[in-house]
């Protein structure tokens, strides 16, 4: 017995200076973050825009990897699912967080088998419109949709998406009937809006602005209550008409249970360097987002269980479902 005993302290022991030798040579290769949305999405948009300088400040390049589908399960199931390394990392919205785990419950895998490292970006959706629907104001869309109920088709970027999440507000609030389209990325979403297959999207801004900006669709109003200082020329929808609505959303780094708590800091140092370069918030301002960071993992975790009752009440009392 004591030989035994001996032979699994040393087991234990060698195990346990393994896992602190790989603690503190990490990283000595490639780091992976994975995006649950197609390319040319919010998503994309900031996993792409803050990649070079997260790979500086982690001493190694960075790769990232779309993993469109399943309103974003699919690529968060992948990382809860991979080894806890740190070599493989999750950039996700309430969508993987909080959403479609209260939609789906047979998804294969829960929001705990992932752990908040750093929230990222916060930023307001933009309701844009085909020109040619003759719609210019909260007020018309309304009208609209009542004249002609379920005539109106609108976009997302996905099942439990924001962009889904934020029109359930806008019907609950109003008790217009449309019909739910759902893409894969925020890209085809409004692509789809630009082609006239859909009618209207509240999209994320990094998607819909350089479509407005070329006159491709119409933006009519930002989802915050007040007007956006991100997206100043837009009515906020007070202004618009329904000061009962207010919704925007976020970004974060996410990383598999597991991780040893050294390399999730040295991921949460590395966002946080990265987004706070003059040149990566430049950017993302210039599509209407805002770099908003976490004081540490641990008030990140605190800010996801306040901010996931709100994305759940939604869920129940929009009667949101899977299309």
């Amino acid at each position: 017995m004591k030989t035994m005993n001996l032979f699994l302290a040393l087991a234990l022991g060698a195990f346990g200076c393994n896992l602190s030798a790989q603690t503190a040579d990490y990283p000595n290769k490639p780091v992976r973050v994975v995006v649950g949305f197609a390319p040319g999405g919010a998503a994309d948009i900031v996993a792409r825009l803050m990649s070079d300088e997260f790979g500086k400040a982690l001493g190694q390049p960075v790769v990232i990897e779309n993993k469109p589908g399943a309103g974003s399960s699919i690529a968060a199931e992948q990382v809860a699912k991979a080894r806890p390394d740190g070599y493989t990392l999750l950039i996700a919205s309430p969508s993987s967080i909080s959403v479609n785990p209260a939609l789906n419950p047979k998804l294969g895998y829960t929001p705990g088998d992932l752990i908040a490292v750093t929230k990222m970006t916060t930023s307001p959706l933009v309701l844009a419109v085909n020109p040619a629907t003759g719609i210019r104001s909260v007020g018309d869309l309304i009208a609209a949709a009542k004249k002609d109920p379920g005539k109106l088709n609108y976009s997302t970027s996905g099942n439990g998406s924001a962009p889904h999440l934020g029109t359930a507000l806008f019907v609950l609030l109003t008790g217009v009937q449309m019909n739910h389209i759902p893409y894969k990325g925020g890209a085809p979403a409004i692509q789809s809006v630009m082609a006239g297959e859909t009618q209207l999207t509240f999209g994320t801004s990094p998607s819909v602005l350089p479509q407005v900006k070329g006159g491709r669709v119409l933006a009519i109003a930002v989802s915050t209550r007040e007007r956006s200082q991100l997206v100043p020329e837009l009515p906020g929808m007070k202004e618009a008409g329904l000061p009962d609505y207010n919704f925007e959303f976020w970004y974060g780094m996410f990383a598999p249970a597991g991780t040893p708590p050294a390399i999730v800091k040295k991921i949460y140092d590395a966002t946080v360097t990265a987004m706070q370069q003059p040149s990566v918030k430049a950017a993302l301002a210039r599509d209407g987002t805002e770099v908003s960071l976490s004081a540490s993992p641990e008030q990140f975790k605190t800010f996801l269980v306040e901010d996931g009752k709100f994305w759940v009440d939604l869920v129940k009392n929009g009667n949101v479902k899977i299309d």
